[in-house]
């Protein structure tokens, strides 16, 4: 994590109560945010670790602790497994001696929220849609900035505050709703949805694990709360932590948050990022963040980094795309027959880049010499694409080529797309790879592609004043 050195980390294990002194030695507020959902003991498994939990925060003196929730069915309502052992949870920390406040969510709004994974695979893959008569109950969901925001605040109340707080956001929507929403704010077609009495929870859950990346395990058991409403009964935190002047976040606005690095076109094109709260963290599941497809490639170059530099910057336009020439042409022409720009635009010059040129049906979104070169799909396509070359060093001479495509595809037509396509990718992004290494390897090989004349500036290159 980005923040690491600004913290003191100590280490513990819920299933080894042994180890819990220490972690909580000092403790003043303790959030238990630990759920183990997908397990098939999961209840038994978090009874266990909150009392565990409560325990090591009551020997410590501790002055507070937080939990994370969900909501409470309707008196009488039978529960669900996943329901009941939340609040299960939540009575065993309300009774440990230490002041505790219990803040009950519904469908929290943010990658890695297994509820709005579902939401988000769901309503992006499935133009049209057979469902369960749950999609009509009334959800009222809330954004994680604001659940993150609850959470802070809840570390100082009052130390007679022993309670649940419902919190939620300002829309009251069915799951159906929602999902039109979503597609809405995703630029998507409204989607076809019909309920059906016949869908039991537990088909819908096989159906949920079949068509989305959320494991069954955790599917079933989400699908099976979804038969109650789960929507605030009272507002009571607001006397602690009060709304926000501009109000909380409501469900469309949470959507756009959770998608705003698409939007920007700030995906996952760089091996390392940080981001808001609404984006996928290191420790969520693959399947967060909606789906991101990439082809990775990675070479060893005999080469120093400013030779391969040349090679990469050299791609496109006469030089063309060191793989595969034919089919790069034929993408071209099938750009072109629907109303795309084709390879037609090929390279403003031959031996540079800057950010903004157009180079063929790709356009330099960044440029970073001897090191980076993002380039932004402008073909078209359902949805967007990027490639990233990039040149390190790797050892006293050598350097390291590593290639990446990224594709985020646009509803049920962007999935089959990439499957359409993805068989191609060996021999073309691979013999890409393999070409741009062997070129910067051997510059003078009439078969490989030739590198750029040096950069004034970079390594090996001369720099007389102007250059200065």
């Amino acid at each position: 994590m980005p923040w690491a050195d600004r913290v003191e980390v100590a280490r513990g294990d819920l299933g080894d109560p042994d180890s819990l002194p220490a972690a909580f030695e000092g403790v003043d507020v303790a959030y238990f945010l630990v759920h183990s959902l997908g397990r098939p003991d999961f209840e038994d498994l978090d009874r266990a670790n909150a009392e565990a939990f409560a325990t090591a925060a009551r020997a410590a003196g501790v002055r507070r602790i937080v939990y994370l929730g969900g909501p409470e069915p309707p008196p009488g309502a039978r529960s669900s497994a996943h329901l009941r052992s939340r609040a299960e949870v939540a009575r065993i920390l309300l009774d440990s001696g230490t002041p505790t406040a219990v803040l009950r969510a519904p469908v929290i709004i943010g990658s890695g929220s297994a509820s709005f994974e579902m939401l988000r695979y769901l309503t992006e893959r499935l133009p049209a849609m057979v469902t369960p008569r749950w999609v009509r109950n009334r959800i009222q969901p809330i954004a994680v900035r604001d659940v993150l925001r609850y959470l802070i605040g809840a570390a100082d109340l009052p130390a007679d505050v022993n309670r649940g707080f419902d919190i939620a956001g300002p829309d009251v929507l069915t799951f159906a709703e929602m999902m039109q929403r979503y597609a809405a704010v995703a630029g998507l077609p409204r989607r076809v949805i019909l309920p059906v009495r016949p869908l039991t929870p537990k088909l819908s859950s096989l159906w949920v694990g079949f068509v989305t990346p959320v494991p069954n395990s955790i599917a079933r058991p989400l699908v099976e709360s979804l038969i109650h409403e789960a929507v605030a009964h009272e507002h009571d935190i607001a006397a602690y932590v009060p709304d926000p002047p501009d109000g909380l976040i409501g469900f469309d606005r949470a959507v756009e948050l959770a998608l705003v690095k698409i939007r920007d076109l700030e995906v996952e094109t760089r091996w390392s990022g940080a981001g808001s709260p609404a984006d996928p963290l290191p420790t969520d599941p693959q399947w967060s963040g909606g789906s991101v497809y990439t082809d990775l490639r990675e070479r060893e170059v005999a080469a120093d980094p400013a030779m391969l530099w040349r090679v990469i910057e050299g791609v496109g336009g006469d030089n063309g795309w060191y793989s595969f020439p034919l089919a790069w042409e034929v993408r071209g022409w099938l750009d072109r027959l629907v109303g795309g720009v084709g390879l037609r635009r090929g390279r403003r010059d031959p031996n540079r880049l800057h950010v903004g040129d157009a180079l063929d049906f790709w356009r330099v979104e960044e440029i970073v010499p001897g090191e980076l070169l993002r380039l932004r799909a402008e073909m078209k396509l359902p949805g967007r694409a990027w490639l990233e070359l990039r040149a390190e060093p790797d050892g006293p001479n050598g350097s390291r080529y590593r290639q990446r495509a990224v594709f985020l595809p646009h509803g049920l037509a962007g999935h089959a797309y990439w499957a359409a396509v993805s068989p191609f990718h060996a021999m073309i992004f691979g013999g890409m790879a393999r070409n741009i290494a062997l070129g910067a390897e051997r510059p003078t090989d009439p078969g490989l592609p030739s590198p750029a004349p040096p950069r004034p500036g970079l390594p090996g290159a001369p720099a007389d004043r102007r250059d200065r």
